[in-house]
């Protein structure tokens, strides 16, 4: 197995990444670190604290070079961080030793790696928006769609009272939703540009510090924090966590669609599934399987990262280091699950046949709630709740549905809504439509 199923040939279409892999390659990495040396470059000549020709060249260079980054392996192994050798190979590979002097003129390896992460993230996010807002289409249709087909909801594994399968679809939606709301001013508040130097307190820029970080932000269309964030990973955890609370919506929605698709529920269909080497009848739920399995790995890399925010004094490597073992690991996942998610969706469809099977209850005991509160009506509360009880038990023993034991025990008692399943969803119904109606709206 590959150290990655991210970027492995052979698990890459359960794990699909798609143009998102690409962000968090090797050579993405040099080319967002170049793209920062050069713009850096550029706006320190626009203030004169470069030579103006030296930052053109720079800048200009910044953008044709290409270096290989297995050409920096050696020096990233010793020196902890891939700046230095990529510095020494983005001036080499120039050729004009009087202009590339000034390349990384005052700035130290982590605001070039820190800002060229961000504008990695800024692109992930992107892509993540695009996908998020595809499963919301997916969900408001189904949504309203079947705002009134009955379906039992299930609680602690039981079936409980009656839903429909449009307000299991907006549960699955809502957090989607708001997650899709946080966007803008996660981008707003967390993509900076980073600019600090050796220690936090961009000695090397002398009086002008502000400005230019002021003014690479503006560059590099990124934020700018008017402060050093070196130790303070504030806005990679919020961005983190985002991603880590799409992971845990979606798996979400792959603990249940497994549920529903499970041998004597069989309540909705995936659309196809995984065969087994030796089983020809089974058809394995293999897309909701890997949402589960994506939600669990990034709950686990959120844990570490958090851990690894503690960083000591103005710079921690250790801790530093930690967050490249993690981050990319929780950026790829989500982004997987998305993939993942805008295909399965559009593929499922709920058996309605099975879902009113379920509804209609031999028994009628689906419907017990209700006809305590009803019974309720006539009798305090405690009582209502245990004649209901009392007749379940009957029911369960002597197999006579619920009903029967009601018509016989209150034979004045109307309870002819109490056993309609039409009219035993609640709000289920109208919050169907909400929610259709607020992901349609924030979709377009």
């Amino acid at each position: 197995m590959a150290a990655s199923v991210f970027d492995s040939p052979l698990f890459s279409r359960l794990f699909p990444t798609g143009e998102a892999g690409r962000l968090f390659t090797d050579t993405a990495e040099v080319r967002a670190m170049l793209l920062v040396e050069g713009t850096l470059a550029k706006v320190q000549g626009e203030m004169g604290i470069i030579p103006q020709d030296s930052a053109f060249f720079i800048h200009r260079a910044a953008m044709e070079v290409q270096i290989d980054p297995a050409g920096l392996s050696d020096e990233t192994g010793q020196n902890g961080v891939n700046v230095p050798g990529l510095v020494a190979a983005f001036r080499k590979a120039m050729e004009a030793p009087e202009h590339a002097q000034f390349i990384h003129w005052g700035a130290t390896s982590q605001d070039i790696i820190d800002t060229g992460l961000m504008l990695r993230l800024r692109s992930l996010l992107t892509l993540a928006e695009k996908d998020l807002q595809s499963c919301l289409s997916t969900l408001a249709k189904l949504a309203e769609t079947h705002a009134e087909t009955p379906m039992v909801a299930r609680t602690w594994g039981q079936a409980a009272t009656l839903t429909s399968f449009g307000a299991q679809a907006a549960e699955w939606g809502n957090p989607l939703v708001n997650l899709l709301a946080e966007l803008a001013e996660l981008r707003t508040s967390c993509l900076l540009v980073s600019l600090s130097g050796a220690s936090g307190t961009s000695g090397a820029y002398g009086p002008e510090a502000a400005e230019l970080r002021a003014a690479l932000a503006t560059s590099l269309n990124l934020q700018n924090p008017d402060r050093s964030w070196h130790t303070d990973r504030t806005p990679i955890l919020r961005i983190a966590n985002w991603l880590g609370r799409v992971n845990v919506a979606l798996g979400k929605l792959g603990e249940d669609l497994i549920a529903m698709s499970m041998t004597g529920i069989g309540e909705i269909d995936l659309g196809g599934g995984g065969s087994s080497s030796t089983m020809p009848q089974k058809q394995n739920p293999v897309a909701a399987s890997a949402l589960v399995a994506l939600a669990h790995q990034g709950n686990g890399l959120q844990a570490t990262l958090n851990g690894a925010a503690m960083q000591k004094h103005q710079r921690d490597a250790a801790a530093w280091f930690t967050e490249w073992l993690c981050l990319p690991q929780i950026c790829l996942g989500a982004i997987s699950a998305l993939g993942t998610a805008t295909k399965l969706l559009p593929a499922l469809s709920p058996k309605a046949e099975e879902m009113a099977k379920a509804a209609q209850d031999p028994l009628d005991l689906i419907h017990a709630e209700a006809l305590s509160f009803a019974l309720s009506e006539t009798l305090r509360r405690p009582d209502a709740q245990a004649a209901t009880k009392s007749m379940c038990k009957e029911a369960n023993a002597t197999g006579t549905p619920l009903s029967q034991l009601v018509a016989r025990d209150y034979p004045d008692l109307d309870v002819s809504a109490v056993f309609d399943p039409l009219q035993q969803m609640g709000l289920a119904p109208r919050d169907a439509r909400a929610f259709a109606q607020r992901a349609t709206k924030v979709t377009g």
